[in-house]
């Protein structure tokens, strides 16, 4: 194994989660071209420190075992990581692990973002891990359904325990330097586990916006997506979700009338939704609109809360709700480079059936597997509180789970019960565990939101009330709001405090 200069800008995928709808995909990848601009811009016309910081970053791969769990096999897949030595005060400074999630990871996840500038103050050594079976860390078959079985939260925590045995003999790493963990996300449900499930091997973790809750029917996603709408501190109002409703209640009638074609040209569609499957994918994805805007308020994704709050509730002349459900749409669609919307529901599956991994960015066949498996995070629409159609149903979510893997929706309940166990859900009684929630972020429903601390220990909560998912690991911005620059702050002397008690305990150990 060797390490390399890293040559080339990969995409950042802080954070990501699944649904259906292509739409909500495509502003993810939105998100992680705007975080690449924004920190290559950053870095390379900024201060020497940033080129300097680039220089220093290396890439290099190590070989996992396929199967943990069995030591019969002997089956590796490469695991890609980076490695950034810029900060580190050798030999007994910190060692700063970024856990990578359902995505590539980059080399600007050593380089960038708040862990980054935490690891400055403290001489950190900074890495990154790759999650398996994401990115470049998989083999050319690991996307078939016999090869998926492989893919787990924890297989993907024993890997974490490996590539802490490798870097530390690589950089011959002692009891001296003491392990912090970093993740947003399902990442962040990571860092968490990881803490909790190795102890010995990281001192404290980092858990921003971490859905440690498995969940079947996550219906209060959009319950958390409505209330955010008329969120008047983010720009929402009532009004704004009184609108929204009026739209998808209009959309829905429209699409089970006679006059399909008039809704099929009003939001551009390649094909005409003629049966219940391509009605669902298209209501799915003007959806997804809201709820990509609502989890990623404010984080330069194209348009915020308030933003789109203007158009729903824009009082032109014979301007309905439907009407300004389509103008938001034009608006939305008119940024993409797809020349139509595709709602062929059998196109969808076509391409979550597609097993070739020289797509580079698919994710989406990976993740949903991992919710039939392991989480649900099904973001449904049965309930009452959801301001989108009825129509986006738990049956229609997980019928991709027999389609795609052959997996029993009848089974899932079973799986998701077990991930609970596992891991305790939201209270896994886990010490040094930092928990980083937004008001905004629908995630934060299945997140430790309730704080369970001893009497006499210190809070292990952060709650920004006006921010979105994982918006406290983006680098510093001028447009911060001040609750998350406070935030940022609090984390900061969270980690500080675990480095101080970590290295008080070593001299203690010492005079013994």
């Amino acid at each position: 194994m060797f390490l390399f200069p890293a040559r080339c800008f990969f995409l950042l995928l802080l954070f990501n989660f699944t649904n259906t709808g292509r739409v909500l995909w495509k502003i993810k990848e939105r998100l992680r071209d705007i975080q690449l601009q924004e920190t290559e811009k950053h870095l390379l016309t900024g201060t020497v420190t940033g080129r300097h910081l680039l220089q220093h970053a290396q890439e290099g791969k190590i070989h996992q075992q396929l199967d943990h769990f069995n030591r019969q096999d002997g089956n590796t897949f490469p695991q890609r990581f980076f490695v950034n030595e810029a900060y580190w005060q050798r030999p007994d400074g910190p060692v700063f692990l970024y856990i990578g999630g359902e995505g590539p990871i980059s080399v600007f996840d050593v380089v960038a973002g708040h862990h980054v500038d935490i690891a400055e103050k403290h001489g950190a050594l900074l890495l990154a891990l790759e999650h398996r079976f994401y990115g470049n860390s998989i083999n050319p078959d690991g996307l078939k359904t016999e090869n998926l079985v492989y893919l787990s939260s924890q297989q993907a925590l024993v890997d974490l325990a490996m590539f802490h045995q490798y870097i530390s003999q690589r950089f011959s790493l002692s009891h001296k330097n003491t392990w912090i963990s970093f993740g947003g996300s399902y990442a962040g449900a990571l860092s968490a586990w990881y803490r909790g499930k190795f102890p010995h091997l990281v001192y404290g973790a980092v858990a921003s916006s971490a859905p440690v809750r498995a969940e079947l029917d996550f219906s209060a996603y959009n319950s958390i997506v409505g209330s955010s709408l008329m969120n008047e501190e983010v720009g929402g109002s009532v009004k704004c979700l009184a609108e929204v409703r009026e739209a998808f209640a209009a959309l829905e009638a429209a699409v089970m009338s006679a006059n399909i074609s008039q809704v099929a040209a009003d939001f551009g569609c390649c094909q005409i939704p003629d049966n219940d499957e391509d009605k669902i994918e298209l209501i799915q994805n003007l959806a997804d609109i809201f709820m990509g805007t609502v989890q990623y308020n404010e984080e330069g994704v194209l348009i915020s809360i308030e933003e789109l709050c203007d158009v729903m509730t824009n009082q032109g002349v014979n301007m309905t709700a439907y009407n300004r459900l389509v103008k938001l749409a034009q608006f939305y669609f008119s940024s993409s480079k797809d020349p139509c919307l595709d709602v062929s529901h059998k196109k969808t599956v076509k391409h979550l059936m597609n097993t070739s991994i020289s797509s580079g960015r698919m994710s989406e066949r990976q993740w949903i597997y991992q919710t039939c498996t392991e989480f649900g995070f099904y973001q449904t629409c049965e309930d009452a509180a959801c301001p989108f159609s009825g129509m986006l149903t738990l049956q229609a979510d997980t019928e991709l789970c027999p389609v795609l893997f052959g997996i029993s929706q009848h089974s899932l309940p079973r799986r998701i019960a077990f991930t609970n166990s596992y891991y305790g859900e939201d209270n896994p009684h886990t010490h040094r565990v930092l928990y980083v929630n937004g008001g905004v972020d629908p995630w934060k429903a299945l997140s430790v939101m309730e704080d369970r601390t001893e009497c006499g220990d210190e809070s292990q909560l952060i709650f920004i009330k006006d921010t979105a998912h994982c918006a406290d690991m983006m680098h510093k911005r001028n447009t911060d709001r001040s609750s998350l620059r406070n935030a940022r702050k609090e984390i900061e002397r969270h980690v500080a405090s675990w480095l101080k008690t970590a290295a008080q305990e070593k001299m203690e150990k010492r005079t013994f």
